[in-house]
């Protein structure tokens, strides 16, 4: 699956999001914000904001007359609207920000660089709407070993289909030192790189597996376009890398994170 492809997967709700991956970004969020030296008085863009999980962390540090959010998505949009009052939340794409030339001191883009395509176009508009010496900051999950939930899942697909498009090979920005090559193509300056942890518990098995068959990302959109028999397959071998689990159960995930300052 392609970074476009990928981005289309992601036209659902709210509810469905926050069920398979809101349950990682929503403290990924508080995280990425930690990273952005968030103070009173400045104005925020939550780029690729999805339902809102990121947008809520930055009202709660700023007001949300501070802050800006967009996203291809028009479900996500209309959702990060109603759950944010007062955000400008807007329809667009990371590769043409609907937004002014330096209108933002800090620009936030939380899980999104791997579905752009056009990455560099989307880097050189984070730069475009920062003030001169404000502050970007962007992440997006260790695919190849750091986010449990999508290894496990790959690896199991893998397993029944050696074509599997394991987004560990299929999106970039994953590993070490992607993303700040990409800021520092862009103009960016003073790139610090870390990695970002989080934890989510599942009830039982059927809490993860119900995630992928809503059909979100590609990995959702892989799972509910298999046929039945191969779907069973995949459920009893991503069941057995887990430990057959008969309760609750918890898996991390590691997202590599980079900051930067506009020249």
């Amino acid at each position: 699956m392609d970074p476009v492809q990928g981005a289309k997967s992601f036209q659902t709700s709210g509810a469905a999001y926050d069920a398979f991956m809101g349950r990682y970004s929503g403290p990924l969020a508080v995280e990425l914000a930690r990273t952005a030296a968030l103070d009173g008085g400045l104005l925020a863009l939550d780029v690729g904001c999805g339902p809102g999980a990121l947008t809520g962390v930055l009202v709660d540090r700023l007001g949300a007359d501070a802050v800006s959010a967009c996203d291809p998505s028009p479900p996500f949009v209309e959702e990060c609207a109603a759950r944010h009052p007062g955000v400008d939340v807007r329809p667009g794409r990371a590769e043409a920000l609907p937004f002014d030339d330096r209108s933002f001191d800090r620009v936030l883009a939380q899980l999104v660089l791997h579905f752009v395509s056009g990455p560099e176009q989307a880097a050189l508009e984070l730069r475009r709407v920062l003030h001169p010496g404000g502050l970007v900051s962007a992440c997006v999950w260790d695919f190849a070993e750091g986010m449990q939930m999508l290894r496990l899942f790959w690896d199991s697909a893998l397993v029944i289909d050696p074509d599997a498009p394991d987004e560990a090979r299929t999106l970039r920005f994953g590993r070490e030192g992607e993303i700040a090559q990409l800021l520092r193509a862009a103009g960016f300056e003073d790139l610090a790189e870390t990695t970002l942890g989080v934890t989510s518990t599942y009830a039982d098995f059927d809490d993860l597996w119900s995630g992928f068959l809503a059909g979100i990302g590609p990995a959702g959109s892989y799972c509910v376009g298999l046929p039945d028999d191969d779907r069973d397959r995949l459920r009893a071998e991503l069941f057995g890398r887990l430990g057959s689990p008969s309760g609750s159960f918890s898996l991390t995930a590691v997202a590599r994170s980079v900051s930067g300052r506009a020249p």
